[in-house]
């Protein structure tokens, strides 16, 4: 099964995750979704993910996914978001995803994220430390989320 894992990401935590799930599914690839993209078809299983700010992913990851969602529900497809606040998982895939999408997907994953302050902005700080209570670097990725998202993507 050839496996493409597409991901976007403004600080790095979508592609490391995107590495991780690589990882368990032999023959994988991961590609980022600002640079250009093979073609679906060339694929058994797409993989799409992104992180999550202010509740939302991002424009790239939408931009493919209003294109192709037609041909992701002909395809095995799984979803991933990562972020650090696991509460809001359920919600952010509904707020971003289409309900026909959410229900074809094979396995969907909210594996956590990560926050280094020194990457962000002021602002970004400052919200994160209002939310988290913290202004240290924060890696809340669960690999054992990683792992089983990988066993249902290639059963």
């Amino acid at each position: 099964m050839k496996t493409m894992i597409l991901y976007a990401t403004k600080y790095g935590a979508a592609a490391e995750i995107a590495k991780l799930i690589a990882d368990k599914i032999e023959g994988a690839v991961t590609h980022n979704l600002k640079q250009s993209i093979p073609s679906l078809a060339e694929f058994d299983c797409v993989i799409l993910g992104s992180s999550v700010y202010a509740g939302k992913i991002h424009k790239e990851a939408k931009a493919f996914l209003s294109k192709n969602a037609a041909a992701l529900t002909e395809k095995k497809f799984g979803l991933f978001l990562c972020g650090i606040d696991e509460e809001m998982a359920k919600s952010y895939f509904n707020a971003n995803f289409p309900e026909a999408v959410l229900q074809k997907a094979k396995s969907t994953c909210f594996p956590g994220g990560m926050f280094d302050p020194q990457k962000a902005n002021g602002f970004e700080r400052f919200i994160i430390k209002l939310i988290t209570k913290k202004s240290i670097c924060i890696n809340t990725i669960d690999e054992n989320k990683i792992e089983q998202f990988a066993r249902e993507m290639k059963s």
